[in-house]
Formats: structure tokens, C-alpha cells, sequence
């Protein structure tokens, strides 16, 4: 049996000992070398230690960035839940304006459409209807009177403009900001707007022009809010050709309207479905990824 040398403690050998010298190893293991000697068995176990270390560090970060990563995406399924729901209720509140728009529409027309049909009738009232819910003039007014009188049709759209601004918009998805977009920005609307806006403008302001360069030169004294002042006159006003068109081609423009409102109301009524149909899907996600995140963990312990 081997006598162990004197001088080195128990369990060592001499190489595990002393090692190499640190000027006998070439120039990268002098660079890693602590000490004035080098040992494999030294290197070897700190390397491990090292990548066990690294190992602990980076498996704890990418555990803390997944679920930093997963609370964000759950808060996006939020915000993107809440901007569809208000979205939702703006579109029903427009459907509402819509269908509040059409009967007014539908009123305008038929009296002046009343008007234009009786316009040549011998009457000294020709231009006076009577309508039980006025109180002055026992009920009797023109409607002439209310001719420059506009209303462009313009429903609200705060949540939408909200939604642009803060650049959430891109939390609807594709299919969703397509919907979205053809129900505030699209044709219809922009159509239903000009119409109800500037080519109505177009009707007033030659009414408005007819009165300033032509009336006023030939009647001495303009009342439009004086039902005597309709009866006087009545036979020059249905002699105005220029007029009689104005209030045609009017007309006309409030039938095309009555079309563009009626599709509209319907396409908003589909495009109210479809958001409600996703706002029930996003919820289910919501709830299974909120049941996972504190439950999952859980029962895998």
C-alpha cells in the first residue's frame, strides 16, 4: 500500500493539489486560471455551477416575462371587450337617430309633397295647412315658412373618435375594423350626409336667393311668418315657376334620402349582431383564460 506524502491533506492527491502551474499552461487557460495553478477538476466544477446559475436566472426571467406577457394579453382581451361593448351601444344609439331621422323625413316629404300637389288649385289658402298641434292661427301655418330650415343628418360617434385617437382601433381585429369603419366611415354614411347637408343647402339657398333678387323687388313687404301675408300673395307665389321647381327637385332629394336611410338602418342592424356575436365570443375567452391563469397553477400543484 501506497504511504501518502507528508504534507498534503487527507482525500488529495498531489495533482488535485497543487495542480498545474500557471506557467506551464498555455495562453487561454492562463486567462481563465484563478491562482498560481490550474486544476480540471476545479474548472469543471465551477463551469457547472456557472451554467446552473445562468440556467436559474434565465428560466426565472422567461417564467416572468410569460406571465407579464399573458396579464398583458388578458388586459387587451379587456380593453378590447369594453371597445367593442361601447362601440356596440353607440351603433344602437345611431340605429335609434336613424330611425328618428326617417319619420322626420317621412313627415317633411308628405306635407310639402301636400303643398306642391295642391299648388295650382284656386284657394286663396292654397299655401296653408292646418295641423291641430299648432296653436297659433287656429292651427293653420305655411309650410313654406319652415322651406330654409335644414337638418343634416348626423349621428353620434364619440366612442369611435375616442377609439381613433387613442390608438386602441387595432384591438378590433381585421374583421371587426372593416365593420366598424364601413358603419362610420363608409359610402352610405358619407352619401346620407352630403345629402342631407350640402345638396340640401343647394334647394335653400336658391329659395333664400329667389326671395333676396326677385321677391323683394316685386311685393312690398315680405312676411313669411304671416299666414295674411300667404293669402295676399298667393296668386304671384304659384305663378313662380322657379319656385314650384326648387320644391320638385326637393322632394326628390328627400325620396333618394328615404332609400339611403332605410338601407342604412338596416346595414346598422347587421352590423349590431355581428359585434354582439363577438362581444359574447371575446367574453367566453375572457372568463377561460381569467379561470386558467388562477386556477391552472393551482391544480398542477
Amino acid at each position: 500500500m501506497k504511504k501518502k506524502k507528508k504534507g498534503f491533506k487527507k482525500g488529495y492527491t498531489v495533482t488535485d493539489e497543487k495542480g498545474i502551474e500557471k506557467a506551464k499552461l498555455n495562453w487561454f487557460l492562463r486567462i481563465i486560471t484563478l491562482g498560481d495553478r490550474f486544476s480540471y477538476q476545479d474548472f469543471f466544477d465551477r463551469l457547472k455551477k456557472g451554467v446552473v446559475d445562468f440556467l436559474i436566472v434565465f428560466f426565472g426571467v422567461l417564467v416572468s416575462f410569460g406571465v407579464e406577457q399573458k396579464g398583458d394579453d388578458f388586459s387587451d382581451r379587456g380593453r378590447n371587450i369594453d371597445n367593442l361593448i361601447n362601440l356596440r351601444n353607440e351603433m344602437i344609439s345611431m340605429k335609434d337617430y336613424t330611425e328618428g331621422y326617417i319619420e322626420q323625413n317621412k313627415w317633411v316629404t308628405s306635407i310639402y309633397q301636400r303643398l306642391y300637389d295642391q299648388w295650382e288649385v284656386d284657394n286663396d289658402s292654397v299655401f296653408l295647412l292646418y295641423d291641430e298641434e299648432v296653436t297659433e292661427d287656429n292651427g293653420y301655418y305655411s309650410p313654406l315658412t319652415m322651406y330654409p330650415n335644414r337638418d343634416p343628418f348626423n349621428p353620434p360617434r364619440v366612442v369611435y373618435e375616442a377609439i381613433k385617437l387613442d390608438g386602441t382601433f387595432r384591438f378590433l381585429g381585421p374583421q371587426i375594423g372593416r365593420v366598424v369603419n364601413e358603419t362610420y366611415d363608409g359610402t352610405d354614411l358619407k352619401y346620407l350626409m352630403i345629402n342631407t347637408d350640402r345638396e340640401e343647402k343647394v334647394f335653400v339657398d336658391q329659395f333664400n336667393n329667389r326671395l333676396s333678387h326677385q321677391w323683394v323687388y316685386d311685393i312690398d313687404r315680405i312676411n313669411l311668418y304671416d299666414n295674411n301675408w300667404w293669402i295676399e300673395n298667393r296668386k304671384y307665389i304659384q305663378a313662380d315657376k322657379f319656385l314650384r321647381y326648387n320644391l320638385y327637385n326637393r322632394i326628390e332629394l328627400w325620396e333618394q334620402i328615404a332609400y339611403q336611410l332605410s338601407d342604412y338602418d338596416q346595414f346598422l342592424e347587421r352590423n349590431i349582431t355581428t359585434i354582439d356575436s363577438v362581444v359574447r365570443l371575446k367574453e367566453a375567452e375572457v372568463t377561460l383564460v381569467y379561470w386558467c391563469l388562477f386556477n391552472c397553477g393551482e391544480e398542477f400543484n
